[in-house]
């Protein structure tokens, strides 16, 4: 952290033997309020930076406030920047200010260099160079003087390469050299070197004429060279000189200077490239505001206003060629003014308005200055919370803006409400928020009055004036009437309090209500006042209402995907009879499962088929249709039996998923897509030939390593009306094993599906047993506890040698 953020870092020492808890608690407590004062100062001065950023790019741009901070977020992440750091880099690029504030240089006039001004853009830098300027953008805010930003820019660059000292040079305008800030080096040294004249041998000034960085890393060259700083000048064995450039021109030079020897790798170099530009912004921001000439009625208002104890401001219009305002000047402004709008501390006088504060121009605050200068009518904002440190406290106060004219220029100051005007805003807000009002009835009088919130529950014109106790029940609707009138009755006779709901009908729209009374009694026991709430509740009932229709709808609708679950489960089973041990098929040892999935009322579509070809070899399939319940059921029966149809009369693989995409194509449900693994073996050759369709491939395990076959072209039935499929061929050792499954088993979000593959791989590879039932320790390896989708599982082995 820098040298000015140490105090947001300060530990609470900890008790010493026998010390009163209430001291520790005391420190605790000023400790917490201090990091929060700390907190509440960085995030000001953070807020102003975006801001100032903000305007600089409505200027350049003549952009709306929201579309400028837009466009430095967009900035910002394309190069890989924190906000911060692209605010600081946006600043840097800001020309000087024109001798004459009123005239425009920008769409606003603030004279800012744009693209194409001769700022060099930022290149891509390491992660690590990335994260340490996005530290020391934030560590800029606190920053005040060029002495501080020195001393931070040492602290950042100390632990990263070795840096020893910096020093801050400004060019004079008979091209000397100010030293206006230095860290690490000795006042003697730094009063030798303040003032350096306009010498040949200067690395700063080389570096400033040039425009570019000049690195100083072979010693006794670089002595021959120039006239190296230091006592002796061996005390830096390597330095690094980087003009910073703003709006086209190098003014300030900074100086790194490290005692070890060595050169500055690429990184470095990046590092101290994207320092400088963060360092531009910040040097800006330390310019005063332009200069203004001397008006003697504006350095009284000035006087006046140090006198004044709150927040004002006395603002010009600058107007554009259309004569409307544009933009204002601040002529005067006292300190307050400052706290008000995020600028503590600054001197606001001079600067134009949506320079320092351009969210303004879509504020109430900025159409009450335009309409006050139009009209010449005063305006007043509604009430609002601003959040400021009073006695090293944090709180929310509630102020209020006025804008009057003062002949053609505006006064705008802002009042702060006291804690009676604050608490009935408060109840004024709770009312409304709360669609809830309150009511008194004087029964010995029959005076009533009413809240302005129950008038607008009732619908009733507050002209006409509140309704008495006796006449409430005319409001309610006819059926709700008569338990009002019985608890109004019981409340005037017998002081009984109630809590009733009641409807009535406004607009034609049926609202509900609800009443709660009580009286007030005399010394002698006898009601002489009743106080009471009302409460629209209409928008709870109506959830109310809408939730027992959707609890309705919902248990219906789960009956619904029950039976059709039901149905959908038991059509599966009698179309994948499950086989209760492993059976031999071609030579081959084959062992299928299949588990539904556990969540959802829905049943999938995988499925399997393991049967006997005609010439003695043996037909391999698994599938997944999309989607779930009875449809996807239907189509994998029709998927089931018309491929093992095609493949058994004498069909291609490659054919059969051609024939098998145009019955998809061309079927009930012409949305529906599969896909699937088609294996066909010749126990004679021991020769596997396949085809998919946008299937995962099978896994080969052989001599305890695992792999997934290489996959042959194939589209998803259903997806093209010109799919390409091809085959792949394998030959089976004994001993291989062979696992074609669906993606149930390995797809289990939020782990992603290469994942899944990986670990199916790693599971097979481990040690397993080759006996009857050994899917069941792969399955309950691989499957969490709850399923969301179906797993088929077609495991095959070739038996070794000795197993015939």
């Amino acid at each position: 952290m820098c040298d000015a953020q140490r105090v947001t870092s300060e530990p609470v020492r900890p008790a010493q033997p026998g010390a009163a808890p209430d001291l520790v608690e005391l420190a605790k407590i000023v400790a917490r309020q201090r990091a929060e004062l700390d907190r509440l100062r960085d995030q000001a001065a953070m807020s102003a930076v975006v801001e100032r950023a903000t305007g600089a790019e409505m200027a350049l741009t003549g952009c709306s406030a929201d579309a400028a901070g837009e466009q430095l977020l967009q900035r910002a992440k394309a190069a890989r920047h924190t906000l911060l750091e692209e605010c600081w880099i946006t600043l840097g690029s800001l020309a000087p200010a024109a001798p004459d504030p009123g005239e425009a240089t920008g769409p606003v006039g603030t004279g800012i260099a744009g693209p194409g001004s001769g700022v060099p853009e930022e290149t891509a830098t390491p992660d690590d160079v990335a994260a340490a300027l996005a530290r020391l953008g934030q560590a800029l805010v606190r920053v005040t003087t060029p002495h501080d930003l020195a001393r931070c820019l040492l602290e950042h660059l100390a632990p990263d390469m070795r840096a020893d000292a910096v020093m801050l040079y400004a060019r004079r305008p008979d091209g000397g050299l100010d030293l206006i800030g230095h860290a690490g080096i000795e006042d003697k040294l730094a009063a030798q070197w303040r003032q350096v004249p306009p010498l040949s041998g200067i690395a700063a000034l080389d570096a400033l004429r040039a425009g570019e960085p000049r690195w100083l890393e072979d010693f006794a060259m670089d002595a021959r060279r120039y006239l190296l700083i230091g006592e002796p000048p061996e005390q830096w064995r390597s330095r690094a000189w980087l003009p910073v450039t703003a709006a086209g021109s190098a003014g300030v030079c900074i100086g790194v200077l490290r005692g070890r020897a060595g050169s500055f790798t690429p990184r470095d170099r990046a590092h101290l490239r994207g320092v400088t530009g963060l360092c531009a912004g910040r040097l800006r921001a330390f310019d005063a505001p332009p200069e203004r000439p001397a008006d003697a009625a504006t350095d009284v208002v000035q006087t006046l206003f140090d006198a004044l104890p709150l927040a004002a401001m006395l603002l010009t219009p600058l107007t554009a060629a259309t004569g409307e305002p544009e933009d204002f000047r601040v002529e005067a402004a006292t300190a307050q003014a400052g706290d008000l709008l995020g600028r503590p501390g600054e001197e606001l006088a001079g600067r134009r308005l949506l320079e320092f504060r351009p969210a303004l121009a879509g504020e109430p605050l900025w159409w009450g200055c335009v309409h006050t200068l139009t009209t010449g009518e005063s305006y007043e904002s509604e009430p609002f919370a601003h959040e400021e440190v009073l006695a090293g406290i944090a709180a929310l106060s509630t102020y209020s803006a006025r804008v009057a004219r003062l002949g053609d220029a505006l006064v705008v100051s802002w009042v702060r409400h006291g804690s009676s005007d604050r608490q009935e805003q408060r109840l004024a807000d709770l009312q409304r928020l709360g669609n809830i009002g309150w009511a008194n009835w004087n029964l010995a009088t029959l005076e009533a009055s009413w809240s302005t919130q129950v008038f607008a529950i009732f619908g009733r014109d507050p002209a006409d004036g509140p309704v008495g106790l006796a006449g409430l029940p005319e409001l309610a609707l006819p059926e709700d009437a008569p338990a009002l009138t019985r608890a109004v009755r019981a409340l005037v006779q017998d002081g009984r309090a109630f809590d009733l709901p009641f409807r009535i009908r406004r607009s034609g729209v049926i609202r509900h209500l609800r009443l709660v009374a009580e009286t007030v009694a005399d010394m002698h026991g006898t009601p002489v006042e009743v106080h009471g709430v009302v409460q629209d509740l209409t928008a709870r009932r109506r959830a109310e209402l809408a939730l027992v229709e959707s609890e309705q709808a919902i248990l219906t609708q789960n009956d619904v995907l029950r039976a059709e679950r039901t149905l959908a489960s038991r059509l599966q089973h009698a179309l994948l009879p499950m086989a209760n041990r492993p059976v031999q098929l071609a030579g081959l040892r084959v062992e299928v499962a299949y588990l539904p999935a556990q969540s959802g009322v829905h049943v999938g579509g995988d499925w399997f088929s393991a049967v006997e070809l005609p010439d003695d070899g043996a037909l391999l399939v698994v599938g997944d249709v999309a989607g779930h319940g009875v449809g996807a059921v239907a189509t994998m029966a029709q998927l089931r039996f018309t491929a093992k149809g095609m493949v058994i009369t004498g069909s291609s693989l490659t054919g059969a998923l051609a024939r098998l995409n145009t019955l998809l194509l061309h079927s009930r449900d012409s949305h529906a897509t599969a896909t699937m693994v088609l294996a066909r073996y010749n126990p004679r050759q021991r020769r596997l030939v396949w085809a998919q369709a946008g299937h995962p491939p099978p896994l080969l395990l052989r001599d305890g390593e695992a792999r997934y076959l290489r996959r042959p072209r194939g589209m998803v039935l259903g997806a093209t009306s010109t799919p390409v499929y091809e085959e792949a061929e394998c030959r089976l050792e004994p001993g291989d094993r062979l696992i074609l499954f669906t993606d149930g088993l390995v797809e289990h979000p939020p782990e992603s599906i290469d994942r899944g593959l990986e670990r199916l791989a790693e599971a097979v590879a481990a040690p397993h047993t080759d006996g009857p039932g050994s899917l069941g320790p792969l399955l309950a390896q691989m499957l969490p506890d709850e399923r969301r989708d179906d797993v088929c599982v077609v495991d095959v082995r070739v038996p070794r040698v000795r197993e015939r």
